[in-house]
């Protein structure tokens, strides 16, 4: 696999304000910065960064999302009043090359503190490997080069690699790491708080990364389909192999030679199930279940928490998705 790694800029580290979360229903499109919390105000990008700040920051600092329970992150795109709430906002935490709304109004925004997540961990390069051989990597690289040239591919997935790191529990507990060290700098006052809440959040992600080792351990399959093109740091953490119908773009259509060529590949790997997830039709994903005599089940990215995920939060639903996964590939 072609990777391209990013060290961890040290700047990144230490240029973060302290974040918090209460609940997602909670993070309306209310202003976070009415002056009137006692706390510090912060805007988070989504969920994944919503979450981070509430189990770090504690009852230290409100935060706003900006990206609303159900709303596809990818498609965000800021409003006037967000606009202004990110302005009067203390801090902002955002996962740059996701959200290309959130990237642009935040680099315009005058806010002092700008943390970027992916700046604390090392980005990898995923999404246009069919991992098949080298021939498939060309056709999907065509393939979002012409969604680009068509305006509906998404170039986060080449211009700053794959953003989806929340999905590997390793990598968003150094993600956890950084931005509690950036909390304890930013606000020493809480330094102690921040710090216990931080070596928390990460054991519990060790904990989990544990229990996706021992729940894949014995398998009957490495190869899982999916729509959506999240999924590949999990993939590689856990020695599986992705195969994407679209890309990192989810409302990307595939070619007929990519589905042909996933049924082929369904065939010879002991497929059982194409996945889709909560945010995303899933009418691509049961056309191909359909042709292929597959089942299809739900395989959560976790961009957001809805009635329909499998769980309250980041963990119930990673561990629903241990739980799909170990089905699908016949882990024992």
């Amino acid at each position: 696999m072609n990777v391209r790694r990013r060290h961890i800029s040290a700047v990144a580290l230490t240029a973060v304000a302290a974040l918090g979360f209460g609940t997602l229903t909670a993070c309306s499109s209310d202003s976070a910065a009415a002056g009137d919390t006692g706390t510090f105000d912060v805007v988070a990008s989504f969920y994944p960064m919503a979450f981070l700040a509430e189990r770090i920051g504690g009852d230290h600092v409100h935060v706003t999302s900006l990206t609303q329970p159900g709303q596809e992150p990818h498609d965000l795109e800021i409003s006037a009043k967000q606009t202004a709430q990110l302005e009067e906002s203390d801090a902002a935490l955002y996962l740059k090359g996701l959200q290309p709304s959130v990237d642009d109004a935040i680099g315009q925004s005058p806010i002092a503190t700008k943390i970027d997540a992916a700046e604390l961990t090392a980005l990898e390069e995923h999404g246009t490997e069919a991992g098949h051989g080298e021939e498939h990597g060309d056709e999907h690289a065509h393939e979002d080069e012409h969604a680009d040239e068509d305006g509906h591919g998404h170039d986060h997935g080449h211009e700053g690699g794959d953003p989806h790191i929340w999905l590997d529990p390793v990598k968003y507990a150094e993600v956890a790491e950084g931005v509690g060290k950036a909390f304890q700098k930013a606000d020493p006052d809480h330094a102690a708080d921040y710090r216990k809440n931080t070596a928390t959040l990460v054991k519990d992600l060790k904990a989990l990364d544990q229990k996706f080792r021992t729940g894949l351990a014995n398998r009957k399959t490495d190869v899982f389909v999916t729509t959506h093109a999240a999924f590949g740091y999990l993939a590689e953490r856990y020695g599986l192999t992705e195969e994407a119908i679209s890309g990192l773009d989810p409302d990307t259509e595939p070619s007929g030679a990519r589905v042909k060529e996933l049924q082929q590949i369904a065939k010879e790997d002991g497929v059982t199930t194409v996945f889709y997830e909560t945010l995303v039709s899933d009418r691509t994903a049961k056309t191909l279940a359909g042709d292929t005599g597959l089942r299809t089940d739900v395989l959560d990215p976790v961009e957001g928490i809805t009635d329909h995920s499998r769980g309250e939060d980041y963990f119930q639903v990673m561990e629903a998705n241990l739980t799909a996964l170990r089905t699908a590939l016949g882990a024992r």
